[in-house]
């Protein structure tokens, strides 16, 4: 599977949209309408989506569920490009879910130039070296075995896993949450060595549930997209727009 590593947008490109962590599935019909809304009235060249789209993605042949194939059909109504990197919940959506949502993959780490700027386009889980559990867990899931292992499983088998794996996530940011942990960020000299080595100024991502922006020093920071949740009255979610005038947040029912 060959991922995109750097884009250059052309001149016809004047806003841009990037969101991240909507976290779609069975039980985000709200969260859903509110993207299809979204989108349909998007005054944006191209599309950029920063991983976790989905809850848990195992595999391309959940493309017959219900929510993934309204999200399917929704982007395929839709002409802009549409580019998607892998989150820590949907590193498993390949080639054939892509090629339905009209999606072009993207590397763990992208550089885009747009509007004079270098951009480092990434999910930022891998970024967050304190949370050393999740990163042993990330190393284990993205080796060709074990997902070759995992994908030959019957699909409510792996449905059954990921539901059991999210459960375990959640008592576990629960539990850090009560004794009053911190939970991690990307860390600092990782995010500094990364944007040098890509020649770039500006780390956008997602993951985090922080949304703003996060200086680090020499020009260089990190904007930080926000999580989708709109199955209470208490809504959140946001997209970025990116144009030549600078950097737009953006609610999507407002």
């Amino acid at each position: 599977m060959t991922l995109i590593d750097r884009i250059v947008a052309p001149p016809s490109w004047r806003r841009l949209a990037f969101v991240s962590d909507l976290h779609l599935g069975p039980e985000t019909a709200a969260t859903q309408q509110a993207f299809e809304d979204w989108i349909a009235g998007l005054d944006a060249d191209a599309l950029f989506i920063l991983g976790d789209l989905f809850e848990a993605w195992v595999g391309d042949d959940a493309i017959h569920l219900p929510y993934a194939r309204r999200f399917a059909d929704a982007m395929q109504a839709q002409s802009r490009p549409t580019y998607f990197l892998h989150g820590n919940r949907d590193f498993l959506l390949g080639p054939a879910m892509a090629a339905a949502c009209r999606m072009q993959l993207l590397d763990e780490r992208c550089v885009l130039e747009a509007f004079g700027e270098r951009l480092l386009l990434t999910h930022g889980d891998a970024q967050c070296l304190d949370d050393a559990a999740y990163q042993a867990f990330r190393a284990q899931v993205r080796q060709p075995d074990w997902q070759q292992g995992f994908l030959a499983r019957p699909l409510p088998e792996r449905l059954h896993i990921a539901a059991q794996m999210r459960d375990a996530s959640q008592r576990s940011q629960g539990a850090q949450k009560a004794m009053g942990l911190p939970f991690a960020d990307p860390d600092a000299a990782l995010c500094r060595q990364q944007l040098q080595s890509a020649g770039c100024t500006l780390m956008l991502h997602g993951h985090t549930h922080r949304p703003g922006r996060y200086e680090l020093g020499d020009g260089l920071a990190r904007l930080v997209l926000s999580d989708w949740d709109c199955e209470s009255e208490s809504r959140r979610g946001d997209a970025l727009i990116g144009s030549l005038q600078g950097w737009e947040r953006q609610q999507p029912w407002a």
